[in-house]
């Protein structure tokens, strides 16, 4: 009778491409640590000032305080010399540890580990900006910079998918990334999407019951939110809510917001930069939907957000908001990045929210899918699963 092999407890790492700006994929990375409170961080460059204290607590490890000290003063190196990342990943001695677990839209996925330790990479999608996906600014379309670009992208293409091979299993965020990796690195992937604030929503939405709208004598506003990078396309928004009148408040931060702010007639407000609280606040209180036209975005975590508070979202018909939004039930789409149809589907969607079509306790009861404890529960069961399958083969 064979004997069942218990696995000793593994030790773990979470390697992540660079922890300079705070959005969904460092929220994945916080949800992880959560998982495994004793694990250390591995990244490329790091900017504690712009991460959480969950992050700030844990132990970063860095190429070095020099490379980090040299980010502070001159941030604009994080996004130009990104090329020299792989050197620094392959270099990373994991060799510690049983499990590594990277978190990756560039880099994390080439570092180097040994045939007994576990790697599983989870991709927030391959690298837009190596597959002519739209990215956060057209630099690099400039003439001056092209021609070095080209040749640049063309062997960091061949690192990519070299480096794609070397985790042991493939976790993505949304079938749209599995397309990609299936396309790009000829590999499959599990898909198990990202950790959305289902529960923040909930805390916000509790502590504003007995409350009616028309207690706020504040007039009824759209909301859009996210990084102001060119291809969130929050320009579409502004022209299309300067042609409208319509009342919308845009909340983020970035390369565009100065160009932004110049086109901006009075109905469009912007909020530099909230917090979470701030943020599920503003979607609570008198929003009537979220407008979302970002195209071939790889999860997109922001609808979701929204619809944790009943409101119905208007998206481009593309990348991850196709396998969260509802057509008719939690929101709509737009078809084309362009104003006459953005605007003509807004006026639309507009139509339908004020007559009430969309249920927001329908669209809160979609959402409880997607909350960070199904993604903690789905994740540590996949990375367990494949550890405990590796211990009864004696692998580790």
């Amino acid at each position: 009778m064979n004997a069942t092999r218990t696995p000793k407890k593994p030790k773990v790492c979470i390697v992540h491409s660079h922890l300079v700006q705070y959005g969904g994929g460092e929220k994945t990375v916080e949800a992880l640590c959560e998982l495994f409170p004793d694990a250390p961080i591995y990244t490329g460059m790091y900017r504690p000032e712009k991460m959480s204290a969950l992050i700030r607590s844990k132990n970063v490890i860095t190429p070095g305080q020099k490379i980090n000290k040299l980010l502070t003063v001159f941030p604009i190196l994080s996004k130009y010399f990104t090329f020299l990342l792989p050197v620094i990943f392959e270099n990373f001695d994991l060799s510690e540890y049983d499990i590594v677990i990277s978190s990756c839209s560039s880099y994390a996925k080439g570092v180097l580990t040994k045939p007994d330790q576990l790697h599983i990479g989870y991709i927030h999608t391959p690298p837009r900006f190596l597959y002519n996906f739209s990215v956060e600014s057209t630099k690099r379309d400039f003439f001056i910079y092209k021609p070095v670009v080209m040749l640049v992208d063309h062997y960091l293409r061949i690192w990519d998918f070299l480096a794609a091979q070397r985790p042991d299993f493939l976790i993505c965020n949304s079938q749209a990334v599995r397309e990609r990796i299936r396309k790009f690195w000829r590999r499959d992937a599990e898909v198990i999407n990202p950790p959305v604030e289902v529960e923040m929503a909930q805390e916000v939405e509790s502590g504003k019951k007995g409350k009616k709208i028309s207690d706020s004598m504040e007039q009824p506003y759209y909301v859009a939110l996210g990084r102001f990078s060119a291809y969130k396309n929050f320009d579409l928004i502004v022209d299309g809510f300067n042609l409208t009148g319509m009342k919308i408040k845009i909340m983020g931060g970035g390369f565009e917001s100065s160009r932004l702010k110049k086109l901006a007639k009075t109905n469009v407000e912007f909020i530099d930069t909230p917090s979470d609280q701030e943020k599920h606040e503003i979607m609570s209180g008198n929003a009537l939907g979220l407008i979302f036209p970002v195209e071939d975005e790889d999860f997109g975590i922001v609808p979701l957000e929204a619809m944790a508070h009943g409101l119905p979202v208007l998206a481009h018909r593309s990348g991850g908001p196709v396998e969260t939004v509802v057509e008719g039930e939690t929101g709509m789409f737009f078809d084309k990045i362009e104003l006459e149809n953005f605007v003509s589907k807004l006026k639309e969607f507009d139509g339908l929210v004020r007559k009430n079509h969309f249920d927001p306790e329908k669209i809160k009861e979609h959402v409880k899918g997607f909350s960070k404890e199904r993604f903690k529960n789905e994740i540590y069961a996949f990375i367990m699963g494949k550890w405990k399958d590796g211990a009864d083969r004696g692998v580790f």
